[in-house]
């Protein structure tokens, strides 16, 4: 499963049930559909844990982030799968906005690179 764009790219793999994220989403709420419907569909496969790994998303803006959070919350309420994300602190919006999706869903494991 894969989304890509000129900007961005969202990719699902299905070996290490990472979705690996890159470049610069700026969408508006209706442009996140594909990745909305993306997200459902791997949560669907049940896998023990998905890794979500944001190290290469450059921009994310505020549609992003609540499309995001909302993903988290319904995943990490009504299923067993692990949630994990991969970030750094070298990108402003991650150091600034990932650590409180663990306020969304407070057995969020972060990684920080």
């Amino acid at each position: 499963m894969e989304i890509t764009d000129r900007d961005y790219s969202v990719k699902y793999d299905a070996e290490t049930t990472t979705i690996y994220w890159q470049g610069i989403m700026r969408l508006n709420s209706t442009g996140y559909k594909p990745i909305t419907q993306l997200l459902g569909e791997v949560a669907a496969l049940q896998p023990s844990q998905i890794i979500l790994d944001l190290r290469k998303l450059e921009a994310f803006n505020s549609s992003g982030v609540t499309m995001l959070a909302r993903f988290l919350r319904n995943t990490g309420k009504k299923t067993a799968i692990l949630l994990i994300i991969k970030a750094t602190q070298d990108i402003p919006w991650q150091k600034k906005s990932v650590r409180h999706f663990q306020q969304v869903v407070p057995k969020l494991q972060i990684e920080w690179e």
